[in-house]
């Protein structure tokens, strides 16, 4: 009799938990449909309480799981809160000492991310070489500090740092075999920075990808085009690089004039013009001027114009150059020839 009272009691409790379960289900199920359907339209402090509500809804769930099975969670939760404040109490101390570790390695990660950033804004011949080594200088000091507070606090906590050191060591040595990609990339890195193959700020072209150098890191460099795309490199992978600002820039427009026009007075009157009404470009380091003729067409004479500019800066000065070069040309009556078609009627 008292097996067959306890095993209908099993099954009372088994039932009564197999419905709080679906219940809880439906419930959540209800509520992620509701919010889902109409997210866009419930304002933020509604969707925060039902979710606070969703959560004394769980908690009142697992209570009651709990007390169908005549769980003591009273005892439970006491015995719990009797045996943190007893483990509190012994290690005040140490949980002390880690938090002013802690604090300490924050502060001295942040007085060096202020350095650091303060001596990359520096401007200077070398602006962008102290950005760059800025930059790597930072990264390198927060892994240091990170790693020694890390070594500190399991030292306070009583760990044996020595073997523990040992371990990282022969860890190191078998996850560097099977990392063999990763050290590439670190070993390019340093020498991309140290021999100074570009720096934050320059212009490159890697792997087909045209950028301005907004990171260098260790494991990879990071460059956005004009379109605000950015690209992330390993540097391992970085074997050919084209940077477009170690030397000025160079702006070159061609154009053709008509068989008709004089070569020598239209040679003449851009070299005397075009740096008059160029004169406004701070860009432009050495004036236009025509090269002269570099090509003969079948119904133009080409000539060819150039000017020195700032690193990366000629193509606004090159879209300039052709709008005056066509005004100073209509000025002058100097027709700019375009394709044409002679045909012959015979009589």
């Amino acid at each position: 009799m008292l097996n067959l009272i306890l095993m209908n009691a099993i099954t009372v409790n088994t039932l009564i938990t197999i419905g709080i379960v679906i219940g809880l289900f439906l419930f959540f199920f209800i509520e992620r449909k509701i919010i889902n359907h109409f997210e866009d339209n419930l304002e933020r402090w509604f969707i925060t309480v039902i979710y606070i509500l969703s959560f004394f809804v769980l908690s009142a769930g697992l209570i009651a799981i709990l007390s169908t099975w005549n769980y003591d969670l009273i005892s439970l939760v006491n015995t719990s809160w009797d045996n943190f404040q007893e483990n509190l109490e012994v290690s005040m101390g140490r949980i002390i000492s880690s938090l002013i570790i802690l604090f300490i390695g924050l502060i001295i990660l942040r007085i060096a991310r202020i350095t650091f950033s303060h001596i990359g804004k520096k401007d200077g011949p070398m602006h962008k070489r102290k950005k760059t080594i800025a930059k790597v200088s930072n990264s390198i000091v927060k892994y240091l500090v990170w790693i020694i507070m890390f070594l500190i606090i399991l030292a306070v906590w009583g760990v044996n740092v020595a073997p523990a050191l040992a371990g990282l060591g022969i860890a190191g040595l078998v996850i560097g075999l099977g990392a063999q990609k990763f050290i590439n990339d670190l070993i390019a890195g340093i020498f991309i920075i140290f021999e100074r193959h570009f720096d934050v700020g320059d212009i490159v072209e890697i792997q087909g990808f045209k950028g301005e150098v907004i990171d260098i890191g260790l494991k990879t460099t990071r460059l956005k085009n004009w379109k605000g795309d950015i690209k992330v490199v390993a540097n391992g992978e970085i074997t050919t690089v084209i940077n477009y600002t170690e030397d000025f820039s160079v702006a070159v427009v061609e154009f053709g004039i008509s068989y008709g026009a004089d070569i020598n007075h239209t040679i003449s009157i851009l070299n005397e013009r075009l740096p008059i009404v160029m004169a406004s470009y701070e860009e432009i380091i050495e004036k236009p001027a025509v090269i002269g003729v570099t090509n003969l067409n079948s119904s133009s004479v080409d000539l060819r114009v150039t000017a020195k500019t700032i690193q990366e800066k000629h193509y606004a000065v090159e879209r300039e150059l052709r709008k005056q070069i066509k005004m100073i040309l209509d000025e002058n009556h100097i027709e700019i020839p375009f394709p044409q078609v002679v045909i012959h009627q015979s009589k």
